[in-house]
């Protein structure tokens, strides 16, 4: 399915405007991954231990009647999020002991609201070593991740577009950190889940783009790098823009029907997927363009 026939953007001519809009967003997402490193972002009970329950009333709450009475009962530090199908509450307490929260959050609501009866659905609770051994855990495997992707591209490809495509997952990933720590979302697993997704959507449309940037330079190894590129990217922008749509619209559905518990896995994956499509025309192609550009020079140097 073609959707917008043939182009001819100059996609590489915008390198300079893209690669500063790159780098501010790159520097955010690390700082965000420097927070997160440090423990002082929104940390879910995932990284930094706690406890997590989910209560179903038999009555409508509300969240400032239910903070109330936990305030009431002694318990000042939890963050409630009000499930709307079927009188849910989500109480989530980040650090605290294992154990006692859950039986305290339980007697503070029979107290307070006798008259509106509940059951505990589904709790969780994580120590805070388990957390830390989480945290550490998921860096290592973010780490063979993107270190399995350097390898595979240098294997199919060679290492300049190698180093195009990590630079592009990269990208992607800080991207989400960004959005995630600007807007004080809680960074939890399956938001780390959402971030290794992502990477894997992006590798795999740069090298859609890449296959065919490839074919055009066996092609035409006299023409321009810049007109290559070019070229190879407009003559898949079609394909790439029905995937990301379909893609897009999938985690869209996931978004607005999927319910809380994976709203900001959804948000995230909407995020990626936008953030995917743009790096592997504004910031892998135009990487490769330059290292491409380097070693024509530096063989016609030493020629």
């Amino acid at each position: 399915m073609e959707l917008l026939g043939k182009t001819r953007i100059d996609f590489i001519g915008k390198r300079n405007i893209s690669f500063v809009i790159s780098a501010i967003i790159s520097i955010v997402g690390l700082l965000g991954v420097i927070q997160v490193g440090r423990g002082a972002a929104n940390m879910g009970i995932d990284f930094s231990g706690g406890t997590a329950m989910q209560l179903k009333f038999s009555k409508a709450i509300s969240i400032a009647d239910a903070r109330a009475a936990l305030h009431k009962n002694g318990i000042a530090k939890a963050d409630l999020q009000e499930i709307k199908d079927g009188n849910k509450l989500l109480v989530k307490m980040a650090g605290a002991a294992v154990g006692k929260p859950s039986e305290m959050v339980q007697t503070a609501f029979k107290k307070e609201f006798a008259d509106n009866t509940f059951t505990v659905e589904s709790s969780t609770e994580i120590g805070p070593s388990i957390g830390d051994k989480l945290r550490k855990d998921t860096v290592v495997a973010a780490f063979l991740s993107l270190l399995g992707i350097i390898l595979y591209i240098a294997w199919r490809f060679d290492s300049k577009f190698g180093v195009g495509a990590i630079c592009a997952t990269l990208h992607d990933c800080l991207a989400m950190f960004a959005v995630f720590f600007l807007m004080n979302k809680e960074i939890n697993l399956l938001f780390i889940t959402a971030v290794l997704t992502i990477a894997g959507y992006s590798l795999t449309d740069t090298v859609v783009v890449f296959d065919r940037i490839r074919e055009n330079l066996h092609k035409n190894l006299k023409g321009a790098m810049h007109t290559i590129f070019n070229d190879s990217i407009n003559e898949v922008l079609s394909r790439t823009i029905v995937t990301s749509l379909t893609v897009f619209l999938a985690a869209a559905s996931l978004f607005f029907f999927g319910g809380e518990v994976i709203h900001d896995f959804s948000f995230a994956l909407l995020i990626g997927v936008l953030v995917g499509t743009y790096s592997s025309v504004f910031v892998a192609s135009p990487i490769v363009v330059i290292l491409e550009n380097r070693a024509l020079a530096q063989k016609t140097k030493t020629a």
